[in-house]
């Protein structure tokens, strides 16, 4: 039997030739008419040759660039000065250089922008012989670097714009400042996690009938709007309860009554929050805690100790029916300090194993402070907050009662 078509390898007999001019045709037609533009140059710039592709993105002819123009005629004021001053001088050192951003001037006038990558051809000697550059059409890129500068702005500027709205809405929450009650001193600091979110911390002294000032500190579950019209609800609802009855667990009954009627059914609401009723006496003051699961006052003493004052029994505020509600006294002597805190700051990360801060180093903290007034133990504890740095994730307030000492700094 004879064989007619091509050998076993499927590369030989009459089509041979044929075969090989296609690829050779292929070939050149690759290289005129890629998705990219090719250049070759002398090793003084000139051009020798290029591709049809980037003829056509210049609006050039192969005659007015071949042996006419270096390649650095092509380019901008600007990068045409690069190129002599870095890219030239990099390609020479390192035989290549690749992904530079530039742009080329079209016969036109018009700007192209590229990303090149040169390569110096050597011959069998080792030494240059050409340049070999390849050119990557980047006007989609940069339409997309444009716009998502653009869209960054933009989103810089809407941040700006929430956080302006954020810290306004927390401002509201706040007292802008403490009263001052006769024969006390007192200081308050708020530390927000993120200007983007209103926290849902908050704190407040004001008077009530009789000499007396009702206080209280509490910390909202979330953040942002949600927990900002919990806090606005809690703030008010404590101060109307405590004009009518200033005893303090009928006034955290009176705010877990409210959270209930307003937030039953699957959404609850809740909070932790310790409430006070301070008395001023001539010699010191005396306070009623009541706290709704919130975490205990620190009592820094005159004689340099310092303790927590927990109020067993007190369950978090909102969240079980009939929630339970206990109170203790403390008496402030001259000297002393009282400091009510959020659990930001024992929540807070001390170190890259993501361990907490803790109710322990911060009662060794305390400690170490007393004897105080109200305004040195908060900023000492804004000094151990800003020390905390990304450690401290959470919102927090601090504000502290004290009693001046004879002779002393607030006295």
């Amino acid at each position: 039997m004879t064989r007619t078509g091509p050998g076993p390898r499927g590369n030989e007999g009459d089509g041979a030739p044929a075969f090989s001019a296609l690829l050779e045709d292929s070939a050149e037609d690759l290289y005129e008419n890629a998705p990219c533009g090719y250049l070759s140059t002398r090793l003084d710039g000139r051009i020798a040759k290029v591709n049809t592709t980037l003829l056509t993105w210049l609006g050039y002819t192969r005659d007015q660039l071949v042996g006419h123009r270096r390649f650095s005629d092509l380019l901008a004021v600007g990068d045409r000065i690069y190129h002599e001053t870095h890219f030239a001088p990099l390609l020479r050192m390192q035989g290549e250089v690749g992904g530079v951003a530039l742009e080329l001037l079209t016969a036109g006038g018009g700007r192209l922008p590229v990303l090149v990558t040169s390569m110096v051809r050597t011959g069998p000697d080792g030494e240059p012989l050409l340049i070999r550059t390849t050119l990557f059409d980047a006007r989609d890129r940069r339409a997309y670097e444009r716009e998502l500068l653009r869209a960054r702005r933009e989103a810089d500027r809407e941040r700006a714009r929430l956080q302006r709205l954020a810290s306004t809405l927390q401002r509201t929450l706040l007292p802008p400042a403490l009263p001052e009650v006769p024969g006390v001193r007192t200081a308050a600091h708020y530390h927000i996690a993120s200007p983007d979110q209103v926290g849902g911390d908050f704190y407040d002294l004001f008077p009530l009938a009789g000499g007396r000032w009702g206080l209280f500190l509490g910390d909202v579950v979330g953040k942002g709007a949600e927990a900002a019209v919990v806090t606005s609800l809690a703030r008010y609802t404590l101060r109307a309860a405590a004009v009518s009855d200033p005893d303090p667990v009928a006034v955290l009954a009176r705010l877990d009554a409210a959270l209930e009627q307003e937030y039953r059914g699957d959404d609850p609401r809740y909070c932790t929050v310790v409430f006070g009723l301070l008395t001023p006496s001539p010699d010191g003051c005396d306070l009623t805690l009541a706290s709704g699961g919130h975490p205990p006052a620190l009592l820094l003493r005159a004689d340099g100790t310092a303790e927590y004052r927990h109020t067993p029994g007190g369950q978090i505020v909102g969240i079980l029916p009939e929630a339970r509600f206990a109170s203790s006294d403390v008496r402030l002597e001259p000297g002393d300090t009282l400091m009510l805190y959020t659990d930001g700051i024992t929540e807070a990360r001390t170190d890259a194993a993501r361990n907490r801060y803790g109710e322990e180093a911060l009662l060794d903290f305390a400690t170490a402070l007393a004897p105080t007034t109200a305004a040195e133990a908060v900023a000492a504890t804004t000094g151990l907050l800003a020390g905390f740095g990304d450690g401290l994730d959470d919102d927090t307030a601090v504000m502290a009662v004290s009693v001046p000492a004879p002779g002393g700094r607030d006295g």
